[in-house]
């Protein structure tokens, strides 16, 4: 099972600013500008071990630069289940913390008793500081839009009608969807072999710290990661890391189909109040 970011929760204290709105980066005047891409591991400075991934970077519908990433990762019920509009909680690139904040947590869902999130449910909104530049290319993987499933069942999370990218890849007997995931331990790919509610169980694995992290879908024909290719692959943003389970493959996914459909369902309760809703992946390289 992924280890939970709970050094967020304590951040929630430390930088708080009052209003909403945009987030802020401040004193970066000088500061060259900062690529956000899938498969980036963040963390709080005061405890660089206990880190997540982002799985995808884009935009909203009202033009805020949003991350997605897992719910579990930040723990805790304070700030659960509702938009933090203030910036209580800051998000820093693992790897670069002297940049200051990337982002600001602004969504995520309460675990409601389980270790590994909300079981359809489990995603972070991260709002990203306009200084930052959006890419599609990861270490391994560039995404190429949203996975779309024009005659696939709809997300549980999905109004009626589902849109095509809330609908979820098939898992039966004669279906071959496939996906390529991202993470500390390189590209991997792997079948789908079972979809419960849009959680997708397979065989391509992850580890402890990938949580969030990116899967995309492999289109048949395309090349799988590869020395040949120096171990890159491209494909529509399908999903994200969610856990490890005691089950033949252990590794399951979030679906992007249950994200993005949650996201719109959540806007059209409340327009205009939702990070993250609409949100499309970055097509910039």
């Amino acid at each position: 099972m992924l280890r939970r970011l709970c050094t967020f929760v304590a951040a929630l204290v430390v930088t708080v600013t009052t209003g909403a709105g945009t987030a802020q980066a401040e004193g970066r005047a000088d500061t060259p500008t900062k690529r956000v891409y899938n498969a980036m591991q963040f963390a709080h400075p005061s405890a660089p071990d206990a880190f997540c991934t982002i799985g995808a970077v884009g935009t909203d519908d009202y033009g805020r630069k949003i991350a997605i990433s897992a719910g579990h990762c930040a723990g805790g019920t304070e700030y659960a289940d509702r938009e933090i509009h203030e910036n209580v909680a800051p998000v820093y690139d693992r790897h670069d913390f002297a940049f200051g904040p990337i982002g600001y947590m602004r969504y995520f869902k309460s675990p409601e008793g389980s270790m590994t999130g909300h079981a359809t449910k489990d995603y972070m909104v991260i709002e990203l500081v306009p200084e930052v530049t959006l890419s599609s290319q990861g270490p391994h993987l560039k995404q190429t839009g949203m996975v779309e499933v024009p005659s696939g069942a709809a997300s549980p999370n999905a109004l009626k009608p589902a849109l095509s990218n809330e609908r979820l890849l098939g898992a039966g007997l004669f279906d071959n969807n496939e996906l390529v995931v991202s993470g500390q331990s390189g590209v991997w790919y792997g079948r789908i072999t079972n979809n419960s509610s849009g959680i997708y169980q397979s065989h391509a694995p992850h580890q402890a710290g990938d949580s969030g992290g990116p899967a995309v879908w492999h289109v048949p024909g395309s090349a799988y990661p590869s020395e040949a290719n120096g171990f890159r692959a491209q494909g529509p943003w399908a999903g994200i890391t969610k856990a490890r389970i005691l089950g033949i493959p252990p590794y399951v996914y979030t679906s992007s189909a249950n994200i993005l459909a949650d996201l719109r369902a959540r806007d059209a309760a409340d327009p205009a109040d939702i990070y993250g809703g609409g949100f499309e992946v970055t097509a910039n390289p």
